[in-house]
């Protein structure tokens, strides 16, 4: 029911906003969150043709500190984070023993520590991770803090005359700004495939940042169906759908995030897997896929060769308001895998043809840095 508050699920700082603009509030990952306002497909398209502005509050933003700690990070995090220049944001993954995937998240280099943006629903779990195998660093989870993503090719735009600076911003550049008299960070990052600012803020002050930004007129408040979506047709992936623990960074098809350094010599959790994948390949791997015929293959339906032998599994699907077809994401056995390759995937009991095709459906449109 649109507006209504639903179990004990925590509220974000722009609660009361979600409900005065009529958003349909669902509880996810711990907190309650608007899934739509006037609808996904509606919501979905605006953000591709102008800008939408989302409450990622939920996620987990943690500060780092301590001597070294991007070198420290480092034994835990297969990215190269001592190459990270001072205000640059980098996506990486934290692997476990068994060269699977504890989280993925976002890494930026500030000019007193790390910052990190985690999945709310791993907080908990990526925290214990970091202080058991990195006891001399320490970690503020800043759980007071608001974040707000503004995306789609109008954002910069809907900036223009608020905050002209942030206009400056490189891809997976950061920066410190203040916006109608409010300390922000902003970070030229998000998850949409989309050119965009990810925006942090004290709590109580993120009703006015958000409010002075759905004043514009590029900018309409979306919610998470849309965020889905968007990221499905990136080709990006959604930890405890297309990554988990058991996933490695290379069947995932994330190894690109190791860079080239650290691929010669990963001394991280699970790196002997990691480097026997990269070296030898993996046994599956992550594929798009994109069914035959209107319906919608969701996560969890078995996917099979050609002969109706199992070989795969669906781990995301939706419909693409961009394509207009159905589109998914899962693993296949890595002989099956090549783009092109006749597949079929189980819809409700039926047997559908589909077919392996590359990622990502939509190609990305993110901020082009102009030459100097």
């Amino acid at each position: 029911m649109p507006g209504s508050s639903q179990g004990t699920a925590r509220p974000t700082p722009l609660h009361d906003l979600h409900m005065a603009l009529g958003g349909k509030l669902v509880p996810f990952a711990g907190w309650e969150l608007p899934v739509q306002y006037e609808g996904i497909l509606a919501e979905h398209r605006w953000t591709r043709e102008s800008a939408s502005l989302f409450d990622v509050s939920h996620m987990g933003q943690v500060e780092v500190s301590g001597n070294d700690a991007a070198g420290q990070l480092e034994t835990v995090v297969p990215a190269s984070l001592q190459s990270l220049p001072e205000g640059r944001t980098r996506y990486a993954v934290i692997t476990n023993d068994d060269g699977g995937i504890v989280d993925d998240l976002l890494v930026t280099r500030r000019a007193d520590d790390i910052f990190l943006v985690i999945n709310a629903a791993r907080i908990d779990a990526d925290l214990t991770w970091f202080r058991s195998r990195l006891p001399a660093l320490m970690f503020n989870y800043r759980q007071e803090r608001a974040l707000l993503a503004l995306q789609g090719p109008k954002a910069a735009d809907a900036l223009s005359d608020l905050i002209p600076a942030a206009l400056e911003l490189a891809p997976f550049a950061y920066g410190e700004f203040e916006l109608l008299g409010v300390p922000c960070t902003f970070s030229r990052s998000g998850y949409t495939g989309e050119d965009g600012f990810e925006i942090g803020c004290d709590g109580p002050a993120a009703v006015s940042v958000a409010e002075a930004l759905l004043a514009r007129s590029e900018v309409r408040p979306a919610g998470l169906g849309a965020r889905d979506s968007l990221r499905l047709e990136a080709g990006l992936c959604l930890y405890g759908s297309d990554i988990d623990a058991d996933t490695s960074p290379v069947e995932a098809g994330l190894a690109w995030t190791f860079g080239a350094r650290r691929q010669g010599a990963l001394a991280v959790p699970g790196g002997a897997r990691i480097e026997r994948e990269l070296a030898n390949g993996p046994t599956r791997r992550r594929v798009g896929l994109l069914p035959e015929g209107r319906g919608v293959v969701r996560g969890g339906a078995v996917v099979l060769d050609a002969s109706g032998h199992e070989i795969g599994e669906v781990t995301s699907g939706t419909f693409s308001p961009s394509l207009g077809v159905p589109i998914g994401m899962g693993y296949v056995a890595t002989e099956h895998s090549e783009p092109g390759a006749a597949l079929q995937v189980e819809l409700r009991g039926r047997k559908v043809p589909a077919r392996v095709t590359p990622l990502p459906f939509v190609p990305p449109r993110r901020h082009q840095t102009r030459p100097t």
